[in-house]
């Protein structure tokens, strides 16, 4: 199989991880990337699994080796990244990257990997429905909430940089889009449903 990627890319709330967390559970050759970030874990998140956690000076550090695929200062201080050791230990597997980046992220990865990626914009129906999203994970300060719906309509000008845009209105048709999407580009077939 050639290697392939598979982009999702959304304003925070429009749904993405609700929806590449179906695709993974899904397609058994899909498997997600694992972005390093300079923040801090927040709720539940485990380090090497949702994320790798890394200080600030470390992830200036790894930039200056030249460890990474893509990067980029989201907010001041504030670093995500892909590492060229998390695209290469999941090719070395025969699998398909799933990557869950911001919207720039996204872009600078279908740049990077050309025809290998297909880009995907999740599109929140509106933003007044993304802040409620939002609000209703109650994982964000009320400042942290208005910054986010500031720079979710700048980010929504960057889906047509994207291969394709899937409004995220209802969940089971946004859900069964996105299989669609991935079948397409990777061929890979669902795993069997569990009797």
């Amino acid at each position: 199989m050639d290697n392939k990627v598979m982009v999702f890319s959304a304003p925070s709330g429009a749904g993405k991880t609700t929806i590449v967390t179906h695709l993974l559970n899904t397609f058994r050759k899909l498997e997600f990337s694992v972005s390093a970030t300079s923040r801090a874990p927040r709720g539940q998140e485990v380090d090497g699994k949702d994320y790798y956690f890394l200080s600030v000076k470390e992830f200036k550090k790894r930039i200056k080796n030249n460890e990474f695929v893509e990067y980029e200062e989201v907010y001041p201080g504030s670093f995500y990244g892909t590492l060229k050791s998390e695209v290469e230990r999941i090719w070395a597997k025969g699998n398909v990257i799933m990557f869950d980046v911001d919207v720039k992220g996204g872009v600078s990865i279908k740049k990077i990997f050309g025809e290998k990626a297909f880009t995907v914009f999740i599109m929140p129906p509106s933003l007044e429905v993304m802040e409620q999203r939002l609000r209703a994970r109650g994982t964000d300060s009320e400042e942290a909430i208005k910054t986010r719906v500031a720079k979710a309509a700048e980010e929504m000008t960057y889906a047509a940089k994207f291969d394709t845009v899937l409004v995220n209105d209802i969940l089971e048709e946004s859900f069964a889009k996105a299989e669609r999407l991935v079948n397409l580009f990777t061929r890979l077939k669902p795993k069997k449903a569990k009797k």
